[in-house]
């Protein structure tokens, strides 16, 4: 069992960050001219060396030309990339790319598979506190990236999404947002449901799970929170989860149905 919090920033920040300094200073390099160089700000570079900014695939390909690193520095882009994603979220998202099933029940917020663009930026442009832009364009730009399990996986992978209706009635679901879920309930692989409110059980009340199996047959249950997220292999807790997943699916509308009631929120916003 794990969890993970946000209090200090990843150690792939800390230890890039401290590496380009180190180049820098070899090579004689000021700081001044990598942030000209780079089209940053010194104190941006400065944070960056420093590991409390996450270094930027470009700063680090202008830092490794200019300091003559060939390929040293570049190279840890590759580590830096899942730093794309809320460190709370890391460990999840590299499982999800294993998944050969997802079962995902959402009480609050469009799973991150079935967002818009609209929307995924309408969440990560508020976040508080606020993200710097080059952030949220690059979190916005990886959780598009991620949708493509629902397409371009071989064999498909299967995806159950179960959604309280709360999550529809939010302000930011527009009608993209709505036909967007309509056009994943499509699709053959995804079994899209609705929790009605007068349909709701405690345990759906308690937050958002997601189960989790790879193709090593390993299971995982998924529980994120605003401050601290748990991924989990622990027997005991995937068995919870899946008893509470199968619970809230059996009072859910069938796919049809939920798909008649995500029409009719259409049609009452167009």
């Amino acid at each position: 069992m794990s969890g993970q919090n946000n209090s200090q920033p990843p150690v792939a920040w800390r230890y890039s960050g401290d590496q380009m300094k180190r180049w820098r200073t070899k090579a004689d390099v000021s700081r001044e001219k990598l942030a000209s160089a780079a089209n940053y700000s010194p104190a941006t570079i400065e944070s960056m060396e420093r590991g409390v900014r996450r270094p930027t695939s470009r700063v680090l390909d202008v830092a490794d030309d200019l300091c003559g690193a060939q390929g040293m520095l570049s190279a840890a882009k590759e580590f830096l990339n899942r730093e794309r994603f809320p460190a709370r979220a890391q460990d999840f998202m590299e499982r999800e790319k294993e998944a050969t099933s997802l079962w995902t029940y959402e009480n609050s917020l469009v799973p991150g598979l079935l967002q818009t663009k609209g929307y995924a930026r309408a969440l990560i442009d508020n976040r508080i506190p606020p993200l710097d832009e080059e952030t949220v364009e690059e979190r916005v730009t990886a959780r598009v990236e991620r949708q493509s399990i629902l397409t371009a996986r071989k064999p498909p992978v299967g995806l159950s999404f179960v959604l309280y209706e709360a999550v529809l009635r939010a302000p930011q679901v527009d009608a993209g947002q709505l036909h967007r879920l309509l056009e994943a309930a499509a699709l053959r692989n995804v079994v899209l449901q609705v929790l009605p409110f007068e349909r709701a059980i405690p345990a759906a009340l308690l937050g958002s799970m997601v189960l989790l199996e790879t193709r090593d047959h390993e299971r995982f249950a998924f529980m994120e929170g605003q401050f601290a997220s748990e991924l989990s292999a622990d027997p005991g807790v995937v068995s919870r989860v899946t008893e509470r997943l199968s619970m809230i699916r059996t009072q859910a509308l069938g796919p049809e149905e939920s798909v008649r009631f995500i029409e009719r929120m259409v049609g009452s916003r167009e």
